[in-house]
């Protein structure tokens, strides 16, 4: 019989997501946000990916991340490198997903213990 945890302890776990909510921990999320690998998850204040500037990246550096997973919203769509140039001179490393994507990727990389961010656009 195999034992595991539905929740890593001490992490945070991205147990549900559909274009526009993300239940982080069982709670409903509706804004775009910053889920750490530990900690509390974050409001991200961007509502629509033409609106993302560098100091949305920037946030993201104070959470000392050393992976970066962008969720841009429901589709594919990738930022500019100027924009997430705070990352790359940080040598944090960026990876770019649909929402869906980006939430499984996470939770494979937090139940690893990896100091994984998910970064996700709730587009309103």
């Amino acid at each position: 019989m195999k034992f595991q945890l539905d929740q890593p302890q001490g992490g945070n776990n991205i147990s549900k997501h559909d274009l526009h909510h993300v239940w982080v921990n069982g709670v409903e999320h509706r804004q775009s946000l910053l889920v750490p690998w530990q900690g509390k998850p974050e409001l991200w204040e961007v509502t629509r990916f033409e609106d993302l500037t560098e100091a949305h990246f920037e946030r993201i550096l104070a959470l000392k991340p050393e992976l970066v997973i962008f969720g841009s919203g429901p589709k594919l769509r990738f930022a500019k490198p100027n924009l997430y140039r705070p990352l790359i001179q940080a040598r944090i490393g960026m990876e770019t997903m649909d929402i869906g994507a980006a939430c499984r990727t996470y939770n494979v990389l937090a139940s690893e213990g990896r100091a994984v961010l998910a970064a996700l656009l709730i587009e309103a």
